[in-house]
């Protein structure tokens, strides 16, 4: 049975605000991680268009994470290990995918939807009967849920930050009942990894992963507000490009001294293999991993 949960993150937002500052946390966030030898690389960024949904942004990314898994994962994987992300946005809905071409059994599949709610939305995705017995609700609380310690900042605590611009924050005990404006993410995450002796562990291992990413971004995205918050869509669009271009250029560089270093000492190189062909998330046959988009 595949681990399935529903993760549902609160912000002081409405949904509008929301998309902007999504955005803008990932198009930074992608960029900071970049300065070390991980980070994320931005393979396509186009419009797309869905039938249903209508039009949307397509991404494709990748992110490298070698030896930020555990020893226990990194033993089973190639030492240069890189999972494809491919999203779909049509907001107030979006289709994230993970993929590992070195594990074809490995694959995640996000639905999310925002509403301008605390989360009260009992089937906000509209799963169907059994699969709402089977599904785990997840209520994520990015003041007061515990974040680890190596990523913590007391300027992006969002019990102690207040907005200059908005003056929202601080977040106090039960802010999710009393807040205005108040929006929710709603995630449904599928995640599966099909190989017998392992399946439990590794999909917890996902969940967990995910879950700590949702805090982590969402505490940012939020205590960043006042950089963020007089952008329109246009504007953080060209600097999610601006940041985009620079990550690039710091992995392209990065590549290149790594293929260098092989040609030289003969260790192995870091170079990557092609990521598959973008499909349709209705198309795709391998399903995919972790955003928070």
């Amino acid at each position: 049975m595949v681990l399935t949960k529903e993760y549902r993150i609160c912000m002081p937002l409405t949904t509008e605000e929301y998309r902007i500052g999504q955005l803008y946390m990932i198009a930074r966030h992608s960029h900071e991680q970049s300065d070390s030898d991980e980070g994320v690389e931005v393979i396509q960024n186009t419009a797309c268009e869905d039938p249903v949904h209508g039009k949307g942004q397509f991404t494709e990314k990748r992110i490298h994470l070698s030896s930020k898994l555990p020893y226990w994962i990194q033993s089973i994987l190639p030492r240069i290990f890189y999972v494809t992300e491919k999203a779909w946005n049509y907001y107030p809905f979006t289709i994230t995918e993970y993929t590992c071409s070195f594990i074809p059994k490995f694959h995640v599949v996000i639905h999310t939807r925002y509403e301008d709610n605390n989360g009260s939305t009992e089937n906000c995705l509209g799963l169907s009967p059994i699969n709402l017995i089977h599904r785990e609700v997840d209520f994520v609380d990015i003041a007061y849920d515990e974040i680890s310690a190596k990523h913590y900042k007391e300027e992006e605590d969002p019990k102690f930050f207040q907005s200059k611009r908005t003056g929202r924050g601080p977040l106090v005990e039960g802010w999710r009942d009393t807040t205005q404006p108040i929006m929710c993410s709603y995630k449904l995450v599928h995640a599966s990894f099909e190989v017998w002796g392992m399946q439990t562990r590794v999909e917890d291992f996902i969940h967990r992963c995910i879950r700590d990413i949702l805090l982590l971004g969402h505490r940012q995205a939020f205590a960043w507000i006042d950089e963020w918050y007089d952008m329109n869509l246009e504007n953080v669009r060209q600097y999610e490009q601006k940041m985009q271009e620079e990550t690039n250029e710091k992995v392209r560089l990065r590549n290149q001294l790594n293929e260098k270093q092989l040609s030289e000492t003969g260790t192995p190189s870091p170079s990557m293999p092609t990521t598959p062909t973008a499909k349709s998330p209705t198309q795709s046959s391998n399903r995919s991993w972790f955003s928070w988009s």
